[in-house]
Order: C-alpha cells, then structure tokens, then sequence
C-alpha cells in the first residue's frame, strides 16, 4: 500500500515513519520517499493500523 505523509520531510521524519510502522509489523517492507512525501509498505497490518499509529507518532497519513 502506499500511504502520503504530509509531515514527513527529512531523512529523520521517515526514521521516526519507519519505527511506527514497525511497531505494529516488524516484517513489513518499507520503502520511504520523504521528497514525495509517501511512503511503500508491504505489510500484513491493515491501512487503519498503521494510520492509527502514524497519527500517534504525529505523522498523520492517507492512503494513495
């Protein structure tokens, strides 16, 4: 799935991105484009899952 971020902006943002989405699938492949603003992920979790957890880690998401 591919997920818009719109706070991610840095190199540090997209670690903090990576760590969230981790937290919930720690097998998940995360491909992240902080120039885009978005982010790739392979995953068995669900989009509300990993939105729940952005919001929490203040990088509220949307799915493309």
């Amino acid at each position: 799935m591919e997920l818009r971020i719109e706070g991610m902006t840095c190199g540090g943002c997209a670690q903090s991105v990576t760590k969230a989405i981790q937290s919930v699938d720690p097998d998940a492949r995360i491909e992240t484009n902080p120039a885009a603003r978005t982010v790739r992920v392979e995953t068995t979790a669900t989009s509300a899952a990993l939105q729940r957890v952005l919001e929490e880690a203040g990088y509220p998401a949307t799915t493309n």
